[in-house]
C-alpha cells in the first residue's frame, strides 16, 4: 500500500504506518525527553523513557482523532477502507462520499470533536488528580497538542476537517458537492500559500512566525488542495450525466437471431475496434448470453447463413451490470473500486444499452469539452 507498513487491525479496520512515522516518532521522542530531562535532571535515563511514552501517547490521540471520522462514516454504511499514520499525522481512508452534505458534515467534524474531548479529558486529570511533576508535564502536553490538533484541522480549507466541514455547508447551499469542493479547495490553496510564505520568511530570518515546518504543511496543504480542485473539475464535468450517456455507441452487441454471415458482415469484418466477444440480445432486447469471435471457426464459412448466433451462445457466467441512469460519478467509483474493465448498462426494464469503458467515458468529456469550446 504505497510503502506503507500494515501493522494490524483496530475494530475491523487496516492500520497501517508510513515509514516517515519512525522519523517523526524520533523526532518528537528526542524532543521531548531533551524538555524533560532539561526540566527533570533526576529522572535520567527515564526521562528518555517518558520520551518515547509521551510520542506514542500523541499519535494515539492522532489514531483516535482519526477513528472519530472513521465510526461515523461506518454509522453510514461507509466502508473504511484503512486507517494510516504518516509524517503530517494520520488519514482515515473512506471507500465512498457520504450520501447527503449533512452526512459529510457529521464524519467531517467527528474529528475534531474527538480531539476537544481528549483535550477535557487531560485537563481535567490534571485539574483533578495530585501526579508526580513529570507526569503533570506530559499530561499538560498531552492536553495542548489535543487541543491544537482539533483547532489546526479546523482551518476551514481542503485536505483539513475544516475544509470538509466548509464542502458540506456548500454542498447545503448550492446542492452541488463539487461546488463545496472547488470553493473548499481553493480555500485550502490560500491557507498552503500562507503556511509556505510564513515558512520561507522564518527560514530566512525575516518573520518570527512560522518555521521549517509551516513551510511543510503549507506545501502540503497545496498539493492536496490542488488534487481535490482538480476532482472538483471533474466532478462538474460530470454532474447530471448518467451511465447511458457514456455507452460507447459502438457497443458490441448482436441479436441472437442474428445468423452468422450477418455478424460477420454487419458487427466483425471493418470494425475498428476489433471487439472479441459480443453481449447477445434476444427479440426484447434483453441480455441472455455472449458469442465470441474464435467460436465461429467451428462453422464453415458456407454455412454461416443457415446458423444463427445463439447456436453458438455461451451463457454469461459474471456479469458486471449498473442502471442506465446511475450518476456517472457513481459509475467511475464503481469502476475504481473494483478494478472493473467496463460495465454492462442495462434500463429499468431489462432491455441492454450497451459497455461502458474507462476509454468511453474519457471520449464523453472530449466532445462535452469541444461542445463547450465551440
Amino acid at each position: 500500500m504505497n510503502g506503507n507498513l500494515r501493522v494490524g487491525n483496530l475494530f475491523g479496520i487496516p492500520f497501517y504506518v508510513n515509514p516517515s512515522w519512525f522519523l517523526v516518532l524520533g523526532l518528537v521522542t528526542w524532543s521531548y525527553g531533551s524538555g524533560l530531562v532539561a526540566q527533570f535532571p533526576e529522572l535520567g535515563v527515564t526521562a528518555w523513557g517518558l520520551g518515547l511514552v509521551t510520542a506514542l501517547l500523541l499519535f494515539a490521540s492522532v489514531l483516535a482523532h482519526e477513528l472519530g471520522h472513521s465510526f461515523v462514516a461506518m454509522a453510514q454504511g461507509i466502508e473504511v477502507k484503512s486507517i494510516t499514520l504518516f509524517i503530517f499525522g494520520g488519514l482515515a481512508s473512506l471507500g465512498e462520499e457520504s450520501k447527503t452534505p449533512e452526512g459529510s458534515f457529521k464524519v467531517a467534524i467527528a474529528g475534531p470533536l474527538v480531539s476537544f474531548v481528549l483535550f477535557g479529558l487531560f485537563t481535567a486529570v490534571n485539574l483533578l488528580l495530585d501526579l508526580p511533576n513529570a507526569l503533570t508535564a506530559i499530561v499538560a502536553l498531552l492536553s495542548y497538542i489535543n487541543l491544537a490538533l482539533g483547532v489546526f484541522n479546523l482551518i476551514p480549507g481542503l485536505p483539513l476537517d475544516g475544509g470538509n466541514v466548509l464542502k458540506a455547508i456548500v454542498w447545503k447551499i448550492t446542492g452541488k458537492p463539487y461546488k463545496g469542493v472547488a470553493f473548499a479547495s481553493r480555500v485550502g490553496q490560500f491557507f498552503g500559500w500562507v503556511g509556505v510564505a510564513l515558512g520561507i520568511l522564518s527560514v530566512l530570518g525575516l518573520s518570527n512566525v512560522g518555521s521549517i515546518w509551516t513551510l511543510l504543511i503549507g506545501w502540503f496543504l497545496l498539493q492536496n488542495a490542488g488534487r481535490s480542485a482538480q476532482s472538483a473539475t471533474v466532478q462538474e464535468k460530470l454532474s447530471g450525466l448518467t451511465a447511458g450517456d457514456a455507452v460507447d455507441p459502438d457497443s458490441p452487441i448482436v441479436s441472437a437471431s442474428s445468423s452468422l454471415r450477418e455478424f460477420a458482415n454487419g458487427y466483425i469484418i471493418g470494425n475498428e475496434k476489433n471487439w472479441q466477444k459480443f453481449l447477445v440480445t434476444d427479440e426484447n432486447g434483453q441480455l441472455v448470453g455472449e458469442i465470441s469471435v474464435d467460436s465461429m471457426k467451428t462453422i464453415p464459412t458456407n454455412d454461416w447463413w443457415d446458423v444463427q448466433v445463439k447456436e453458438l451462445m455461451q451463457p454469461i457466467d459474471q456479469v458486471n451490470t449498473v442502471p442506465s441512469d446511475k450518476p456517472l460519478l457513481e459509475v467511475i467509483g464503481l469502476l475504481e473500486e473494483k478494478k472493473l474493465p467496463a460495465l454492462v448498462v442495462i434500463r429499468d426494464n431489462g432491455v441492454l444499452v450497451g459497455l461502458l469503458e474507462k476509454a468511453s467515458i474519457v471520449q464523453l468529456l472530449q466532445k462535452k469539452a469541444e461542445a463547450e469550446a465551440a
